[in-house]
């Protein structure tokens, strides 16, 4: 199966220094508003998703979401979580106070890659 998601070496070594500072994460990517669609990070639990938000895949074992609207634009697209030096637009993810931000790179999967997906999962509150 073919992953949806994958993360960098400097972004894992960011990941490595929070999970160690706050415990096991949880990562939010929202569909615009305030942090555009700068991919947020939280503690686990310290984001609430809405019913029908997406899990695209996990990094570090930890949940990778999207908004729901969001998911059904980029549905066919391969994201790669990167960090780079400086502060996203709100200033919400843990990321923030050590002067980084975590950002995505995309890319549009092969129509031949469609199939061969891992399965999403989709937040419920049944």
């Amino acid at each position: 199966m073919l992953s949806r998601l994958s993360v960098t070496p400097e972004a894992l070594e960011v990941i490595t220094l929070l999970e160690e500072k706050f415990g096991p994460l949880m990562f939010y990517q929202a569909g615009g508003c305030c942090e555009g669609t700068q991919p947020q990070c939280f503690e686990k639990g310290g984001f609430m998703l809405r019913t029908g938000d997406v899990c695209i895949g996990q990094i570090k074992g930890y949940d990778f979401w999207l908004d729901k609207d969001l998911f059904e634009y980029w549905k066919h697209t391969h994201f790669t979580l990167d960090v780079t030096n400086g502060h996203g637009p709100g200033g919400f993810s843990l990321e923030t106070p050590y002067g980084k931000t975590f950002h995505i790179r995309y890319r549009l999967l092969e129509p031949a890659e469609w199939e061969q997906l891992e399965p999403v999962r989709y937040n419920s509150f049944e």
